[in-house]
């Protein structure tokens, strides 16, 4: 896709991937765990995303949230999960792994690549949380990575615009680097203007649940975090954004 620029939309339920479909994007990134920043998404909805859309999926490996230093358990646990996705046939997969230093995890991410191939992989944004950007990216390609999810090291991409456009520069022709995090309608023509060629948004907007009862005194996740509320992709957002990134 050098030569073409290519939409992304992360996208954790069918409804998202459905307005990812219909709204232009060019490619869904399914997960779970929105308040994670992202997890592996469940069988069924991986079924049900694979069987609905006809863009290509990817889908995110990552045992939990947190950091990217993981166990043997852990990679066991993404190895597992690689082993049957892969029989739903996704057009690839999306993960990422650090040894403690902040380098990445070169003998888990063989074991990772292989239990992959053929398909394609996106290290994501694992690669923000390293030590040496472009010493992760000579890394990437080493291992046969198709993908960088990166925000140029920063919290938002257009923090981290410069190194963006460093690392595409260098990329060219061996590795994708794909701009993402706080990527909007608002600022995407700033990524347009500056060459970036992929982006990755959630396009997401606050959905209120039609809950008319609720036991205010009980909550089944962190105290900071308001149940009634629900986001999805929006899809005029999606559209909005691919116009004005490739118009």
């Amino acid at each position: 896709m050098q030569n073409q620029r290519l939409v992304e939309l992360c996208c954790f339920s069918l409804f998202s991937a459905l307005v990812a479909q219909n709204g232009g994007a060019d490619r869904i990134e399914l997960c779970g765990g929105f308040l994670e920043g992202g997890t592996t998404p469940s069988i069924g909805l991986v079924k049900s995303v694979l069987r609905s859309v006809k863009i290509p999926v990817r889908v995110m490996i990552r045992p939990r949230g947190g950091d990217f230093l993981y166990s043997d358990q852990e990679v066991a646990v993404m190895l597992s999960d690689i082993e049957e996705i892969k029989k739903l046939k996704p057009e690839g997969f999306v993960f990422g792994c650090l040894n403690a230093d902040g380098t990445i995890n070169s003998n888990q991410l063989q074991q990772l690549m292989n239990a992959c191939y053929p398909f394609p992989v996106t290290f994501h944004r694992a690669f923000d949380a390293s030590i040496d950007p472009l010493l992760s990216l000579e890394t990437c390609i080493e291992f046969g990575i198709d993908t960088i999810l990166s925000s140029g090291m920063e919290n938002s991409a257009i923090e981290g615009l410069d190194l963006l456009v460093q690392l595409q520069n260098k990329a060219v022709g061996k590795i994708q680097i794909l701009a993402g995090a706080g990527v909007g309608i608002n600022n995407v023509q700033i990524f347009a203007n500056s060459g970036i060629q992929n982006i990755h948004l959630t396009a997401k907007k606050p959905i209120q649940s039609g809950m008319s009862y609720y036991n205010e005194s009980l909550k089944m996740g962190a105290n900071d975090v308001d149940e009634l509320v629900n986001y999805e992709a929006d899809i005029e957002i999606v559209r909005k954004v691919v116009s004005l990134f490739k118009n």
